[in-house]
């Protein structure tokens, strides 16, 4: 399969890489549950209960079992479903060995596998099916060039959860832990459900946007924030392509308003999941258009053209929410009906890989002429 072929249903490849995908889903789900003290989030842990861990473990084995037979039957290489059967075993002896019972001794860090893999699962089940069946980009394929460097940013992003946290609650806590909020938090919380939710997603919008529009506009920054720009192959898992610096900065800058305000917990897990859907949504690849919704939401259709390379469109559609932000302030993209051709950074050239666009954008400024002018590329 070429670097642009798309898969194709009846030939086993999908079968055989949901297969894969699926067992090793279950042997990392084996590898929590041996060292969860290590491998899983401190705050997900009461949710684990261990009739559900159990079936859900059960199921996936099943179904990657089940495809792997279907990858056996229609392809005629066997790889992808005998790699999953080697690994759906290792799993299953692995699993005969895990005690009844088992108590967790709390750490000051652990990594967040157990975050990689519901997340990855979820999204896999929610934008896979939507993008082969209604890509916007039909010719494009789910293994081009860039999909193993956004899958290191999806992981490692995934992985350090726990240390991305703190960082992005540092600068809110540090600067206003003492202020005497208590009050405010109290009336905040006091209001219904729903303007309550609106408040918290239109105060971390606008804030984000300031953070967005910093990140274009200030060229030191702007070589940071490149790194997100540079994909020319936008999917579900584009979004996660995000430097070190530029996703901890804006999400601080994002998350100073939530800590103000006090929301309560509910609106404030609530928020955590439309943020984190709406922004893969965004970056996917689906021809999806959402009609009159896309003015009031930001859809596919609206953040596509914030990527495009296309200078009419450059540093328009800042929004993560809602596009009567951008309206307000000018930089809104009068889209219509139409998308994109292509995105990315037009001339400009990026290094390929997570380490090299890590270090890239510390390099000297007069050695990176071309990102020094964001209006330029």
């Amino acid at each position: 399969m070429t670097k642009n072929e798309r898969l194709k249903i009846g030939e086993g490849k999908i079968s055989g890489y949901l297969s894969i995908f699926l067992a090793i889903l279950a042997f990392g789900a084996v590898i929590c549950a041996y060292f969860p003290e290590v491998f899983t989030t401190a705050d997900f842990r009461a949710l684990y209960k261990p009739n559900y861990v159990k079936w859900t473990l059960l199921i996936v084995l099943s179904l990657s079992f089940g495809f792997a037979i279907t990858s056996f039957i229609l392809s005629k290489k066997s790889k992808y479903g005998f790699i999953a059967t080697l690994i759906l075993a290792a799993t299953i002896f692995l699993a005969t060995g895990l005690p009844e019972t088992q108590t967790i001794e709390p750490k000051a860090f652990s990594i967040g596998l157990d975050w990689l893999l519901l997340d990855i699962l979820i999204s896999t089940v929610i934008f896979i099916p939507i993008e082969l069946f209604l890509p916007k980009r039909e010719s494009q394929s789910k293994f081009h060039e860039e999909w193993r460097t956004d899958l290191v940013y999806f992981v490692i992003s995934h992985l350090l959860i726990q240390v991305t946290g703190v960082l992005v609650q540092l600068p809110a806590t540090f600067a206003f832990k003492s202020i005497g909020l208590e009050g405010f938090h109290e009336t905040i919380q006091g209001i219904h459900f729903i303007p309550q939710l609106f408040l918290a997603l239109l105060v971390s919008d606008l804030f984000q946007y300031a953070g967005h529009y910093i990140f274009h506009k200030v060229p030191y920054l702007w070589r940071f924030h490149s790194v997100h720009h540079s994909t020319k192959h936008l999917d579900w898992m584009a979004g996660s392509r995000t430097h070190f610096i530029d996703l901890i900065a804006v999400r601080s800058i994002s998350f100073i308003p939530i800590y103000i305000f006090g929301f309560s917990y509910t609106v404030f897990a609530s928020y955590i999941v439309i943020v984190s859907f709406q922004a893969v949504l965004a970056h996917s690849n689906t021809r999806i258009n959402f009609g009159w919704f896309k003015y009031i939401f930001v859809t596919p259709q609206y953040h596509h053209w914030h990527h495009s390379d296309n200078p009419a469109a450059y540093d328009k559609n800042f929004a993560i929410h809602f596009p009567f932000i951008d309206m307000i302030f000018g930089t809104y993209y009068p889209m219509g009906k139409t998308w994109p051709e292509s995105t990315g950074l037009g001339e400009v050239v990026i290094p390929k890989g997570f380490v090299r666009q890590f270090i890239y954008a510390f390099r000297n400024p007069n050695k990176n002429k071309e990102l020094e002018n964001p209006s330029k590329r």
